[in-house]
C-alpha cells in the first residue's frame, strides 16, 4: 500500500513497485472535478460525434450485416400494426403460441419507423447516429477532467475496438443511454454523494430499449460503493439510506414498461442458456489464440495499469476488473470495456498524468450554436446523401432466391440454417429457429446444432420425421447438405452461393441416390 493519491482513505495500488514521478495534488485533482466544464470539451465532442456519424453512414453496409436486424423490424412494424406487444411466438412453428416478450421493444418500434420512413437508408441513419451520439457523450464527459485532443483519441479508440459489434440492432440504440448513466454514476461515486433523481428517467428507458438495463441497475451498486468509500466517515449513513433509495428507484424505473417486472424475467432469460452462449459467436469467449485489436488492447490495458502505478479505490478496480472479465467471457461485451472503462479510469489517469489534463485556467467558451448548426446539417446532408445515393442492402447473404423457390414448392414446414431464420421471417415464412435464443431454450437449441452438423444423425433424421419438415433451408457448407442429397425421399430443388433447399420427393425409392 502507498499514500493515496485523493480520497479519504487508502487506496488500491495496481503497482507498487516503484514510485510515481510527476503526479497530480489533491487540490489540483478536485479542482478539475469541480471546475464546471462547459467549454474545452463541447466543440470537441460535437465534432467528434458528427466525424463518427459521417463513418458510420459511409460503413452503412456493416451495420445491417446480421439478419437478426430483419426480425426485429419484423417484430416493431407488428406492434405498431397490431397496437398491442407480444406476449406470445407467432414467427415460428416449432414454438407457436409459446410465451415470449421482447424486451426491446421501443429500438424494434424505432427501427421499423425509420425504415417505413427511410428504407434501408433510415435503419442505418439511426443506427449511425446512437452511436454518434454515444462517441460524442464520451468525448464530453472525458472533457470534465482530460484536454480535448486526448478525450477524443480515447473515444475514438474506443469505437474502433467495438466496430465488430456495432450493427443496426437494438443494443447500439441504447449506447448513449449507456454512457451518460455510467458518467454521471462515476460522478457522484467520486463525489461521495448520491446522483441525481433524474437519473432514474434513463433507466427507464434503457428497460424499454434493450435488457441490458439489468447491467445497467448492477453498475449503479458498484459506484454506491464507490460513493461510500470516498465520502467523509461521518456522511455515510445517510449516504447509506441515499443509495439505497435510488437503487429502488431504479428497480420501480425499470419496470416501467409493457411488461412491468416481466421485464426481468425477459432479461434473465438470455443469462440463463448455459452452454448455449459458448455456440452462438457473439455469446463466446474472447479467444487469444490469435491476436486481433481487442487482445491487443486488453493486454495493453493491463501491462499499463501495473506499469503506470496508477491507484483505484477498491471498488473502481473492482468495477473495472468486472468489465474485463465481462468482455474476456462473451465478445458482445467488448463495447462495455470500450465504452465505460475510460470514465472509470479518467480521473485516476489524470492524477497520474497531469499532461492529458484539461487546463481548467482557460476561458470558458461555449460552442457556436452556428458551428453546431452547421454540424447537424453537414450530418443530415450526409445521411440523406448516402440513403439516396448507396445501396444498403441488409444480410448480404440473404436468400431470396431460395426462398422463392421453396414458396413455388408450397413448404410450410421448412427446416432452416439459424442466420436464415430473420430472413424468413421478414418473408412471413414460419421458421423452425431464428435469433431469439431465449424462446428456444438452451436444449432445443443445442440439439438442433449438434444435429445441422452431423454430430448426431440419428437426431437429425428425428427432427425431420418428428418436426414434419416439408422441406429446408440449409448454407451450402451446412454437413446436413451431403446427406440431404443421398437421402431417400428428399430431392434437391435449388441450390447457389448462398442456401440450398431440399424438398421431401415421395416418389424417389429407398435406394435412389441423387447425383
Amino acid at each position: 500500500m502507498r499514500a493515496p493519491v485523493a480520497g479519504p482513505r487508502a487506496e488500491f495500488a495496481l503497482s507498487p513497485l516503484r514510485t510515481p514521478g510527476s503526479t497530480m495534488s489533491v487540490a489540483q485533482l478536485e479542482n478539475i472535478r469541480s471546475t464546471p466544464r462547459g467549454s474545452a470539451g463541447a466543440p470537441a465532442w460535437a465534432l467528434v460525434s458528427a466525424g463518427a456519424f459521417v463513418v458510420m453512414m459511409a460503413c452503412g453496409n456493416g451495420l445491417l450485416n446480421d439478419s437478426d436486424t430483419l426480425w426485429q423490424i419484423a417484430v416493431g412494424q407488428s406492434i405498431i400494426d397490431h397496437g398491442a406487444m407480444p406476449y406470445a411466438d407467432i414467427y415460428s412453428f416449432t414454438r407457436a403460441g409459446a410465451p415470449w416478450r421482447s424486451s426491446s421493444w421501443l429500438s424494434q418500434v424505432l427501427y421499423a419507423q425509420a425504415y417505413a420512413l427511410g428504407g434501408w437508408g433510415g435503419v442505418v441513419a439511426l443506427a449511425a447516429a446512437a452511436i454518434a451520439a454515444a462517441t460524442g457523450l464520451l468525448v464530453r464527459a472525458l472533457g470534465r477532467y482530460v484536454a480535448p485532443v486526448y478525450a477524443a483519441v480515447i473515444a475514438l479508440g474506443a469505437l474502433a475496438l467495438s466496430m465488430p459489434h456495432l450493427l443496426a440492432r437494438p443494443h447500439v440504440l441504447v449506447m448513449p443511454v449507456m454512457v451518460l448513466w455510467v458518467a454521471e454514476l462515476s460522478k457522484a461515486g467520486e463525489a461521495g454523494r448520491a446522483p441525481s433523481p433524474l437519473l432514474l428517467v434513463l433507466i427507464a428507458l434503457w428497460a424499454n430499449l434493450h435488457g441490458s438495463f439489468v447491467f445497467g441497475i448492477a453498475i449503479a451498486g458498484a459506484f454506491g460503493l464507490d460513493a461510500l468509500w470516498n465520502a467523509p466517515a461521518a456522511q455515510r449513513g445517510r449516504l447509506v439510506l441515499q443509495w439505497a433509495a435510488f437503487g429502488c428507484g431504479a428497480l420501480l424505473a425499470a419496470c416501467m414498461t409493457p411488461y412491468g417486472w416481466g421485464s426481468f424475467i425477459a432479461a434473465s432469460q438470455i443469462l440463463g442458456l448455459g452452454g448455449l452462449l459458448n455456440i452462438i459467436s457473439e455469446w463466446r469467449p474472447a479467444d487469444f489464440g490469435h491476436s486481433g485489436l481487442f487482445e491487443i488492447a486488453v493486454l495493453g490495458l493491463i501491462i499499463g495499469l501495473l506499469c503506470s502505478n496508477i491507484s483505484f479505490a477498491w471498488p473502481r478496480a473492482l468495477i473495472v476488473l468486472g468489465l474485463v472479465g465481462m468482455a474476456l467471457a462473451h465478445r458482445r461485451n467488448i463495447e462495455l470495456l470500450a465504452l465505460l472503462v475510460p470514465l472509470v479510469v479518467a480521473a485516476r489517469l489524470v492524477a497520474r498524468f497531469p499532461v492529458i489534463a484539461v487546463d481548467t485556467q482557460a476561458p470558458r467558451k461555449s460552442a457556436s450554436p452556428v458551428m453546431l448548426a452547421l454540424l447537424v446539417a453537414l450530418c443530415a446532408g450526409v445521411g440523406a446523401t448516402a440513403a439516396y445515393a448507396l445501396r444498403f442492402t441488409p444480410f448480404a447473404a440473404q436468400p431470396s432466391v431460395a426462398v422463392d423457390a421453396l414458396k413455388q414448392h408450397h413448404a410450410t414446414r421448412v427446416l432452416n440454417d439459424l442466420p436464415f431464420g430473420g430472413y424468413l421471417i421478414w418473408r412471413k415464412v414460419p421458421v423452425f429457429v431464428d435469433g431469439r435464443a431465449e424462446l428456444y431454450g438452451e436444449e432445443f437449441d443445442t440439439n438442433y446444432l449438434r444435429a445441422l452438423e452431423l454430430r448426431d444423425v440419428d437426431r437429425f433424421l428425428a427432427l425431420l420425421s418428428d418436426n414434419n419438415i416439408d422441406a429446408t433451408l440449409l448454407a451450402p457448407a451446412t454437413p446436413a447438405v451431403t446427406l440431404l442429397d443421398r437421402l431417400p425421399g428428399w430431392k434437391r430443388v435449388h441450390a447457389d452461393g448462398v442456401a440450398v433447399v431440399h424438398v421431401r420427393d415421395p416418389s424417389r425409392t429407398s435406394g435412389e441416390v441423387q447425383p
